[in-house]
């Protein structure tokens, strides 16, 4: 596993790095510049993000969250203190664990069990969302394309689905492809 570090104090991260040490085959690199710190963890290409910030200005809190916007890893985030804005900007920035007053070595490993796992979760609902997303805009392609059909041949509903079935079983092609091609051809021949 690869961990990354992301920390301006050498002492922080070294609490950090000891909550770190009873994992085995673990690469750590700890990051203490925060100049260019997007293309410098895309170099490393960690599993995971450790990001401490103590007590954090909010410009600095805001410069953190476009990293974590930016990286599609799991995150925890360190912070002293925190307010419910802070909190909420970080969840939607994508950190999976923001932890508040709680910078101590035998809680590193819970908490990054927890920033993995939150991570996975989430990934797993934005992927069931990207496909149900995806088969939704397919059926209203395929709704689109029967209409079509329907309008400029005259026929039913059941027949036009039959058209496009078998245009796709022809083809070896998916009914979505064949219908997708059918409102692309209407639009071309000057359909709405």
């Amino acid at each position: 596993m690869r961990i990354a570090i992301v920390d301006e104090s050498a002492s922080r991260a070294a609490v950090i790095r000891e909550g770190l040490d009873a994992i085995d085959d673990c690469e750590i690199f700890v990051l203490t510049e925060r100049r260019g710190l997007v293309a410098e963890i895309a170099g490393i290409a960690p599993d995971i993000v450790l990001i401490d910030l103590g007590n954090p200005s909010r410009d600095v809190l805001e410069e953190y969250f476009a990293v974590s916007r930016a990286l599609a890893r799991p995150i925890a985030m360190f912070v002293d203190e925190s307010d419910a804005e802070a909190i909420s900007a970080s969840i939607d920035a994508g950190v999976s664990s923001y932890v508040v007053d709680g910078l101590a070595a035998h809680r590193i490993r819970p908490i990054l069990d927890l920033a993995v796992r939150r991570f996975n979760a989430f990934a797993k609902l934005q992927a069931d969302l990207d496909e149900a997303q995806g088969k939704l805009a397919e059926r209203e392609c395929i709704d689109r394309a029967k209409r079509i059909l329907m309008e400029s041949r005259k026929i039913t509903e059941p027949q036009a689905y039959a058209e496009l079935r078998t245009a796709a079983m022809d083809q070896s092609r998916r009914i979505a492809e064949i219908a997708q091609a059918v409102v692309t051809a209407h639009k071309l021949l000057g359909g709405a």
